[in-house]
């Protein structure tokens, strides 16, 4: 099965590093920059739904944690699954995701690009992230 994925990180090269994982499995990959520009694709009119938008926390302008709390309010990409992807490990923030209802939680540092793939997948296919 061919998934549409968003990717949304203002770091370009792991964007790009992730970007060719997927495609590489044969899945549409979209990448955004930062929120605001994730969100701007979201509200168009008649625009794709994903199947999993995979968010970095940490971004100038809106975190990962207001756009998604932006597309909860606005009902947008309601049946998409939502992947945080950080640096950060704190509890807190893992918190922050949970009240969100995300899918999933991958803390960058300790994941290389085919690990992420990997428990997007998972995720993807029905396995809980928790």
């Amino acid at each position: 099965m061919t998934y549409h994925v968003y990717l949304v990180d203002d770091d370009r090269f792991l964007l790009d590093l992730y970007a060719v994982k997927f495609k590489n499995a044969g899945h549409d990959v979209t990448v955004f920059g930062g929120g605001e520009e994730l969100l701007a694709a979201l509200r168009k009119e008649g625009a794709a739904v994903p199947d999993v938008i995979l968010l970095d926390v940490i971004m100038p302008g809106m975190t990962g944690f207001e756009t998604l709390e932006a597309i909860r309010k606005e009902g947008l990409a309601k049946d998409a699954k939502f992947i945080f992807l950080s640096n950060q490990g704190q509890d807190s923030d893992i918190e922050s995701a949970k009240k969100l209802s995300a899918d999933g939680y991958i803390i960058k540092a300790s994941a290389i690009p085919s690990e992420v793939f990997a428990e997007t997948m998972r995720i993807l296919e029905g396995g809980s992230a928790h």
